[in-house]
This record gives C-alpha cells, structure tokens and sequence, in this order.
C-alpha cells in the first residue's frame, strides 16, 4: 500500500511538472504581460530596467496587487507599528497588509527594513506564500530540486517553498539550470514570476491543495 501510495504521489508530482513545463514553452513576453495587467509599471523614464534589484518594499506592493491582498480575511486588523515604515512611506498600506496577512515578516526591533534588496529565495518563497505552499513531503521536495545543481545553496526554511515556486512555473533558471537562489530578484525575474502566475491561472494543478503558512522572509 505504501509503495501504491508513493507511485501515485511521484505520478501526481510530474503530471505538474509537465504542465509546468508547457507553461515555460509556451511563447510569451513577461514585460508586457505584466504591464497590461498593471502588475508592474516602467520606471519614470520609461525603462523596464530589469535588471534592477527590487526591494522589500516594492515586493510587498506587487504581491498586494497580484494577490489582492486587500480583499483576503485579515488575521491582524490592528494596524502594526513599523518603525522604519511610517504612515507617510509610499508603501505603507501595502506593507501593512503584507505583514498583517502573514505573507511577509518583519525583523527585530519592529523594523521592515523596506529599502533592503531581497534575494531570490526570500522573494520566491514571499511568492509561493501569497500564492500558498503546497504541503509536498521531504520526497516529494527532493525530487522537484534535484534537477538543479545549486539547490544545496537554498536555506532550509525556503526548501517546501521553493519547491512550490519551481513546481508551478514561477521560477526563470539562469545559465546551466542553475537557480542562483542568493543571487538579489531582479525586476525581470519578478516579471517572469506574474507572467507565469497570470500564466498558471487556467491550467488546473495537479498538486495537493495549497496551505497558506506564515513564512520567514
């Protein structure tokens, strides 16, 4: 029965993982996808610039958007004292509703440390929380990174996550498969990441269901 159970788990894995890679074939241009559905906006002199790092704070405006933050059961309704996030930050109801949602942490002394680049890890893992962690077992987790020469380099905490992100599409692998998951997420790789959600929304997974779970990040 065990071993029953384990083939059907390993059939369901790579039924996704071949949706997922009918996604990433599939020819589209994430820029300006992301920039019709007004995700993402050019910079003010009308450059994408992605290769430009992207900060805590302009994650937590994105995800807000993406995931319509606004409109999800709140489990804070106080509103949380950030130090280094004040009432007059251009981000501060979205960094608000990232944290009272349990979709991004803070840090100590009540910091959000909103200008700190983030590295890829951290925000594809923000990413699979928002979108919700699929509950895959240590098997099952091993097998979705094994691919990938430099999955050893993923911190432990962003494992399950990670594994989320790869298994539906969201992830862009740079040069020989590589993740580069300490590497800082660049606009084009959070370009990459919604095209692919946006993507992802009409093809149906074939994965356990996801499990929302407060996330370090």
């Amino acid at each position: 029965m065990e071993r029953f159970v384990s083939a059907l788990s390993l059939t369901i894995l790579l039924t996704g993982l071949a949706a997922v890679a009918q996604v990433q074939s599939s020819p589209r241009d994430p820029i300006q996808e992301v920039f019709a559905s007004g995700l993402m906006s050019p910079s003010p002199d009308g450059e994408f610039r992605e290769d430009e790092a992207v900060s805590r704070a302009e994650l937590a405006s994105i995800l807000v958007k993406t995931f319509r933050l606004n409109q999800r059961h709140i489990e804070h309704h106080v509103l949380l004292n950030v130090e280094d996030v004040p009432p007059s930050h251009w981000a501060y109801h979205d960094i608000q509703l990232v944290l009272r949602n349990g979709i991004m942490t803070g840090y100590r002394e009540g910091r959000f440390y909103p200008d700190q680049r983030i590295t890829r890890a951290e925000a594809f893992a923000i990413f699979a929380q928002a979108h919700g962690v699929f509950q895959f077992s240590e098997q099952a987790i091993d097998e979705v990174l094994a691919p990938y020469p430099d999955a050893s380099k993923i911190p432990g905490w962003a494992r399950k996550s990670m594994a989320t992100a790869i298994h539906e599409g969201f992830v862009n692998l740079k040069d020989h498969n590589q993740i580069e998951p300490l590497s800082p997420m660049t606009r084009e790789d959070v370009a990459y990441a919604l095209s692919s959600y946006l993507t992802r929304q009409n093809i149906p997974s074939a994965s356990p269901r996801p499990v929302l779970r407060p996330m370090r990040s």
